[in-house]
This record gives C-alpha cells, structure tokens and sequence, in this order.
C-alpha cells in the first residue's frame, strides 16, 4: 500500500516548508529505503527556482540519497533489509535503448530523474530525497560501503559521479597530468578522486585563498589564475583538464594548456554559452566535452572507490529547517564545501 511521509518541499520559487507526501506502494522489484542523510546540490537550487526547465509544485528535491532498507519486493535480490544504500540523479530508464545496454542509463532519452519527472510507474511527479522514506526500483540502488559513513555518502551520489565519470572515461591514472578548474563543491572531489586515481593534480582557482586547502586535498601544484603569469610554462602540459565552475573562464588559455589529443571537459553550466576559438583545438587535436553524471555499474565502482581509498567530501551537516539559508549561502558560494540534511530533523 501507498505511504504517507514527512518531507521537506518546494511550494514556489522562494520557499522550500513542511509537507506531507504519498509513496507508492512496493511492486515486486522495489526498495523501501528510510532516508537517513540527503545532500544539497545546487541542480536541486536551479529546479525549485524553476531556472532550467518549468517545474512542478509542489516538488521535493534532493537526489543525493543516503540511507537502509526498509522492505524489498518479492524479486529484489540485489538487497535486503537493513542494507546501506543510495539513490542518486536517476531512478529509472527505457533499458532497451543503446545506451542502457552498454550501462550508460544516464544518457536515455528515457531517464527518469529522481525528482521532477514522470515516474513511468505510477504516473505521478517524482519526488526526491528531501523525505523520511523513498521507493526505487533496485535497478536504481545502489550499495554503500560499510567503510563510508552514511552522511558523507550521500554528496557522492551526484558531486561524486558528475566528476569520477569523465575522469574514469578519459582514463585519468598514473602518468597522467590532470587540471581541475574550481576548487568548490564538484572541483575539491575531483581532486580527491584524481589523486587517488595516481594522476598528477593541478588546481586552477582565481585567488590564492584556496591553496591550502587543494594541497591538502591531495592537489600537487596550485594555479592562481588572476596572476597575469599564471599560464606560463604551462603549453602543452595536461591530458584531462575539468572544468567545474558555472562562470565565464577564458577557455582558449585552458585548452592551450592540453597536450596533443588532451581533453577538456565541461561539467559546470555557466549560464552564458561557451566561447571556443577554432585555432585553440585545430592545432593538437584538442577537444571539449560535456559529460552527465555516470551510469548504475560506474557510480557503484565510484562508491567502492571511495570506500577503499577513504575519499570523502568536505561536508556540513544541517536540519532540515535550515534548507532555505543553506540555499542562499550554497548560491553565495559560502559553504565549505558541501551541505549535507540529517532527514532526522524532518
């Protein structure tokens, strides 16, 4: 049967407040899952404003899910009560097409976001992890190492994937140089995660406050990009450069920074298009990508890495009342480095 549950919701543009939601009932592939822990992304800001696409009040958001096993349906046999687990961006696709064969369900055109977007079960508008209990398909769970606590998982399954994918898929690893422009909520995990890969690291941040802080996370040189030198010496230094912030960068300086056939690619969405020279790619074959989250079975390797290698995201954990401050401060780029909701406080 159907559940009623506490949950913490978009009402309108300018509000996120108290609200009672229904769950579907368990069908026989489902998970219950009692959520414990549901980061704050700034997609979740960007769609209670109704900034990227018209969203549908009232709207709990959160996919960056964390918590155990309530019930399994009769043919779960991927989990079991009391299991640690998470839910991140997706919550279902069409697992027919091209794209879900090879594993790569995120690039679906059939991709069922875990808020926002018609549940193909039921039919309703699918609400995300900002709630004291969710139901996911156990296509879509996935295991949280015991080595990870739960509160420190839960940025992984958004922050975490968007930055492990293009670093997995372009192979970043031993002998590779590695740059990574942003040292914010998405940029401080990719120097973990690049790091813990074997590659070399190097931090672009605009200011010097930060070196700190990226030396300590793991990053090997530090580039403070306001310095009028800063791209000296650095032609033809990198293979993989990321580029995480959502503001205007001078991109041509980056990419002649690659090696031949280096890749830059985009993760952060700026809100202006992006500005690309043809002479800063034509001459070593350069390249710029975008890339969306990861698949089931690549954010599954992503959270076994984290476990193994103890990676984890700088977090701040806070009740679920301080949701509507944690947005303005998140928008404001005041909070170190992702903020994290204990569902217990809903």
């Amino acid at each position: 049967m159907s559940k009623e549950v506490k949950a913490w919701a978009a009402t309108s543009p300018e509000k996120i407040e108290p609200l009672r939601i229904t769950r579907r009932a368990l069908d026989d592939e489902d998970v219950a899952i009692d959520i414990k822990f549901a980061g704050i992304c700034h997609s979740d800001i960007h769609t209670v404003r109704s900034e990227w696409k018209k969203t549908e009040y009232p709207l709990v958001v959160g996919h960056e899910i964390a918590g155990t096993v309530s019930a399994v349906g009769k043919n779960v046999t991927k989990f079991n009560v009391g299991d640690r687990v998470g839910v991140g961006c997706m919550v279902n696709s069409c697992r027919k097409c091209e794209n879900c064969k090879e594993g790569e369900e995120q690039y679906c055109l059939n991709m069922v976001e875990t808020y926002n977007a018609k549940d193909p079960k039921d039919g309703t508008i699918t609400q995300g992890g900002y709630s004291k209990y969710i139901v996911v398909d156990q296509a879509f769970v996935l295991t949280i190492p015991e080595s990870l606590p739960l509160d420190k998982a839960a940025p992984l399954l958004c922050a975490g994937i968007t930055v492990f994918s293009p670093l997995n898929h372009w192979h970043a690893g031993p002998g590779k140089r590695v740059g990574i422009i942003g040292l914010g909520g998405l940029g401080h995990v990719a120097v973990k995660i690049a790091k813990a890969l074997g590659s070399e690291v190097t931090v672009f941040s605009q200011t010097a406050s930060k070196k700190e802080l990226a030396l300590q996370f793991g990053a090997d040189t530090y580039v403070t990009t306001s310095d009028p030198k800063a791209f000296d010496g650095l032609g033809r230094k990198f293979d993989i450069i990321l580029n995480t912030v959502s503001a205007k960068v001078p991109l041509e300086k980056y990419l002649s920074s690659l090696r031949r056939d280096g890749s830059l690619i985009q993760v952060g969405v700026p809100p202006e298009p992006l500005q690309i020279p043809p002479f800063s790619l034509l001459p070593q074959r350069n390249g710029i990508h975008g890339t969306l989250i990861g698949g089931i079975a690549e954010t599954q390797k992503m959270l076994d890495l984290c476990g193994e290698k103890q990676i984890f995201p700088e977090i701040e954990v806070v009740p679920a009342s301080y949701i509507n401050e944690a947005y303005d401060r998140v928008v404001k780029s005041q909070v170190k480095f992702r903020f994290v909701i204990d569902v217990s406080t809903i």
